[in-house]
C-alpha cells in the first residue's frame, strides 16, 4: 500500500532503509490534508446552502443566539492540544533522540565538511580512529584541520565532492562547515542535516540498493550555491567498496 501512495505521489526512489518512515510520514500527512479539504469543503457547502439570501430574504442582526459555535471551537483547540501533545511531541522526541544513531563499531563513520562550493569527506583508516585535528591546520588541502604527525591520521582517506559508501551497512556522518550554514541533503538517502560552522553534528542512513545519488545543499549559501549539486554519494558492493577504498591514497590531511 504504501509503495502504491508513493508512486501515486511521485516520490523520488527510496535507497535507505531508514527512508521508509520518512515516506510513510510523507503519505499520512497527505491523508490528513485530503480529510482537511473534504470536511472544510463540505462545511462550506453547507454555508452556502444554509445561509443563502432565498432562505433569508431579510439580515439577521441579532446573529447566533446559540452556543454551539462555542463548543466547536472548544473542541478543536482541545483536538489540536491532543495532536500536539499527545502525537507531535513524543514523534519529535523519538525522531531526534540521537541514542538511536547506530553503534560506531557497527557503521561506516564519514567525517563531512562543507565548503563554499563543494562536499569534502574523510573516512578513518583501518584502525577505525580519526586522528586528531586543530583549527589551526585548516588550509584549502586540509578542510579538516588533521594533525598529520598524529599516528591515527597516517591511514584516514580524505576525498572532494565523491564518497563511497557499501551497501546494507549503517553509515554515520558527522556534518560540518568551514564557512557558511550549508545543509547535506541527499533525497533518494531521505537524509537532511545542516552544516554549521564549529558545529559536528550526527546523521545515519543505511543504504540498500547500489547506484550513484547526487548530494544537494539544501541551504542558500551563495553565489555558487547549485555547483554544490556536484556532489555525489556512490552506494557500493561490499566488494566495489574495499577496492575503491584500497585505491585511495592514505596520509595526514591533504587530498591524495
Amino acid at each position: 500500500m504504501i509503495e502504491l501512495f508513493s508512486k501515486l505521489l511521485g516520490l523520488p526512489v527510496l535507497a535507505s532503509e531508514n527512508g521508509q518512515a520518512v515516506d510513510e510520514l510523507i503519505i499520512y500527512i497527505h491523508w490528513l490534508m485530503i480529510a482537511l479539504f473534504v470536511g472544510w469543503f463540505g462545511y462550506f457547502v453547507y454555508c452556502l446552502w444554509r445561509f443563502n439570501a432565498r432562505r433569508h430574504a431579510k439580515a439577521d442582526h441579532h446573529g447566533v443566539r446559540g452556543h454551539m459555535s462555542n463548543y466547536i471551537e472548544l473542541a478543536v483547540t482541545v483536538i489540536e492540544v491532543v495532536l500536539l501533545v499527545g502525537f507531535a511531541i513524543p514523534m519529535w522526541i523519538y525522531a531526534s533522540d540521537v541514542t538511536k544513531i547506530p553503534n560506531a563499531k557497527d557503521a561506516i563513520s564519514i567525517q563531512i565538511v562543507a565548503q563554499q562550493f563543494a562536499w569534502n569527506a574523510r573516512y578513518a583508516g583501518k584502525d577505525g580512529k580519526f586522528g586528531q585535528q586543530s583549527m589551526d591546520r585548516v588550509t584549502g588541502d586540509n578542510p579538516f584541520g588533521a594533525l598529520a604527525e598524529d599516528p591515527n591520521s597516517k591511514d584516514d582517506v580524505q576525498v572532494l565532492n565523491e564518497m563511497h559508501v557499501p551497501v546494507g551497512k549503517p553509515v554515520i556522518c558527522y556534518v560540518s562547515s568551514r564557512d557558511v550554514i550549508h545543509s547535506f541533503k541527499v533525497i533518494a538517502l531521505r537524509v537532511t542535516q545542516d552544516a554549521i560552522p564549529g558545529m559536528r553534528i550526527p546523521c545515519w542512513f543505511k543504504p540498500t540498493i547500489v547506484g550513484r545519488y547526487q548530494i544537494n545543499c539544501a541551504q542558500l549559501c551563495g553565489n555558487g550555491h547549485s555547483s554544490m549539486a556536484g556532489g555525489t554519494i556512490v552506494v557500493d558492493s561490499q566488494e566495489d567498496y574495499d577496492k575503491w577504498l584500497a585505491t585511495k591514497t592514505p596520509g595526514g590531511g591533504s587530498y591524495e
